[in-house]
């Protein structure tokens, strides 16, 4: 790779088997409560190891003595130049190298800010009303936009870095007279000084090559200032995603800084012990986001470019995380290529998936068991059903956990038929942030509600309280041959403090993914039911662009697909004081814009003693 003379110095340097019910925990990183067990013929089981997530001892840093007390003596308050040469000055400060990450930014957002304004989420904000003062009230997508400078990569993919560069320039500029010094707010959390580092070493030719020759040692210094912060604070950080990108910013700065073998040593040691954190058995991140899944996948791809630029070979464990965290994440994808909706993450189109896919390198088939990362996914013909089988996350995993527990998306070909409506995580752009607490709750999902409660408590600042604490599941399949009908049973105990009711659903889908017969069940959770009833409502979202009719003896319903298919939803001959409803719903696409559609809702009275709520989804002719 030649050196950029303009800013660098370079250096030489098939069908799951069927299985009883299996519990799983609300931590990934708890022991299962039963072993999982696979059925012989002759009614004998046989125990497979017990699920846990990995720990650090999976991903520990194996080095010599010496790179050990140099870390040691690093993270003890040491200077990084005393350590990588005592007997000399401290090198100028500089980049060594020019970073060529191998992904690409969106050049429809790069476009905007040529254009005058930033795209967040869907909104249109204008470069001059972007405020990046520290006591800004700022919604999550502009906090992440405006002070984790993510906006560096969509404008280095739509310009010369000539031409973006001069943007780069006047932007960073502005951020910088606001926090030319260490502030407190939301700039300075780990998360956001992480992601702001990371960005201007990947793309540090568009805020070092400007116009402006006083504003290269200004940007050197403020680069300097947020590792050394990082150093201090990466600690600190309770969420584990943004312990992780913290430590990635680290070894970043300790490859491409002047006298960084201490700092990188120092962050490889910390990096390896959060990514053995990170994951479940399965890597599946243990906030149950494909978002947060995407957002660790990028992490580690632009510190593998680090490497690279650095002429340094990366420690194998990264090589190895990413292999284990692209194929779960590929297992939720839908027929038209793009993620379900599940934890917050809105619907990630196919391109952007599969850009992230292809700069990973990882080329491999989806997950065929993602049961740790608490997801069952079951394919049949062109239909594609994904099911919620776990509890939510635990608050300390947990970005914005949503209380989807059994709630199931279904897709044939392109056309996606029942959805959550996703997009929490977004909301603060052209989604309302007002509405971001109730996209995370049960009635957002495509399942069932009792007394219009949530099955997990839903509380401010993206966290989960009480609810949902295990799951029972349990998979199998039935039928002659190639025609066998996929069965997921599973249950969770969220209501059953409040109401002494167990919620059981019952998915089975047809070999040719043209049938989907559901059925809910309300057990009592004691010995005894007690008496008198309570409301329910059962819930399907629908897709973007069907449309939905009644039947005249609302029991039924018919939808009309964009594709020019029709399918009918029915409800079981003996559902009593219960009807079939349409209503208004949303859904919130991978930009952040939301889209109104319909959904269908069975809502009645259910007894306290229990009940059964069968339902049919079927496409006709």
């Amino acid at each position: 790779m030649k050196p950029d003379p303009l800013i660098l110095d370079k250096v030489t340097a098939e069908p799951a088997p069927a299985q009883p019910a299996l519990p799983l925990p609300r931590s990934r990183k708890e022991p299962l409560i039963r072993a999982v067990a696979e059925a012989r013929h002759d009614d004998e089981v046989e125990p497979i190891e017990a699920a846990r997530a990995l720990v650090p001892d999976d991903f520990a840093r194996r080095g010599g003595l010496f790179d050990a007390a140099l870390g040691w003596a690093y993270r003890l308050g040491v200077p990084g130049a005393l350590l990588a040469a005592p007997l000399r000055k401290p090198a100028k400060l500089r980049m060594l190298a020019t970073v060529a990450t191998p992904l690409d930014g969106d050049r429809t957002r790069g476009k905007a800010i040529r254009a005058g304004y930033f795209l967040v989420e869907g909104l249109k904000l204008p470069l001059a009303e972007a405020d990046f003062a520290a006591s800004a009230r700022l919604p999550m997508p502009q906090q992440k936009l405006l002070h984790g400078f993510s906006w560096l990569r969509d404008l280095a993919a739509a310009a010369p870095r000539e031409t973006a560069a001069l943007n780069a320039e006047m932007l960073t500029a502005r951020w910088l007279d606001v926090h030319g010094e260490i502030a407190k707010g939301p700039a300075w959390s780990v998360e956001r000084a992480s992601e702001r580092l990371r960005a201007w070493l990947v793309h540090a030719p568009l805020v070092l090559s400007g116009e402006n020759p006083a504003m290269r040692p200004r940007m050197l210094r403020a680069i300097e200032q947020t590792a050394r912060w990082l150093d201090r604070h990466v600690g600190s950080e309770q969420d584990r995603l943004a312990a992780v990108s913290g430590w990635i910013a680290i070894v970043a700065a300790g490859l491409l800084l002047p006298d960084g073998r201490p700092r990188r040593i120092f962050g490889e040691t910390g990096l390896l012990k959060a990514l053995g954190e990170l994951v479940s058995e399965d890597g599946g991140v243990l906030s149950r986001s494909p978002l947060g899944q995407m957002q660790a996948i990028a992490a580690l791809v632009d510190l593998e470019a680090c490497y690279t630029a650095a002429e340094r070979t990366s420690p194998p464990a990264l090589k190895a995380m990413l292999a284990l965290l692209v194929p779960p994440l590929l297992a939720l994808r839908h027929g038209d290529g793009g993620l379900g909706s599940w934890q917050g993450a809105g619907a990630t189109s196919a391109h952007t998936l599969a850009r992230l896919i292809a700069a990973s390198g990882v080329r491999t088939r989806p997950a065929r068991d993602t049961r740790h990362w608490g997801y069952q996914v079951v394919a049949a013909g062109k239909s594609i059903l994904q099911f919620d089988a776990a509890p939510p996350p635990r608050s300390r995993d947990a970005r914005f956990g949503c209380a989807s527990t059994l709630a199931f998306e279904l897709s044939h070909g392109v056309s996606r038929v029942v959805v959550n409506c996703g997009g929490a995580e977004l909301a603060g752009g052209a989604t309302p942030a007002r509405i971001e607490q109730g996209l995370r709750g049960t009635s957002a999902h495509s399942t069932l509600t009792l007394d219009d409660a949530n099955s997990t408590a839903v509380l401010l600042g993206g966290q989960i309280g009480k609810g949902v604490e295990a799951v029972d599941v349990a998979r199998s399949a039935s039928g002659p041959g190639a025609r066998k009908t996929t069965r997921l049973e599973a249950s969770q105990d969220g209501y059953a403090t409040r109401y002494a009711l167990i919620h059981r659903r019952i998915l089975m889908l047809s070999a040719d993914g043209l049938e989907l017969r559901g059925e809910d069940v309300l057990e009592p959770s004691g010995k005894r039911g007690k008496r008198g009833k309570v409301g329910f409502a059962i819930r399907f979202h629908l897709g973007v662009g069907i449309q939905a009719g009644l039947s005249a003896d609302k029991r039924g319903a018919g939808l009309a697909l964009p594709d020019g298919s029709y399918w009918q939803m029915r409800l079981g001959g003996d559902i009593a004081d219960a009807e079939l409803a349409i209503e208004e719903s949303l859904w919130v696409d991978g930009d952040g814009r939301p889209h109104g559609t319909p959904q269908l809702v069975i809502e009645g009275l259910a007894s306290r003693g229990g009940g059964r709520f069968p339902w049919l989804l079927k496409r006709m002719g």
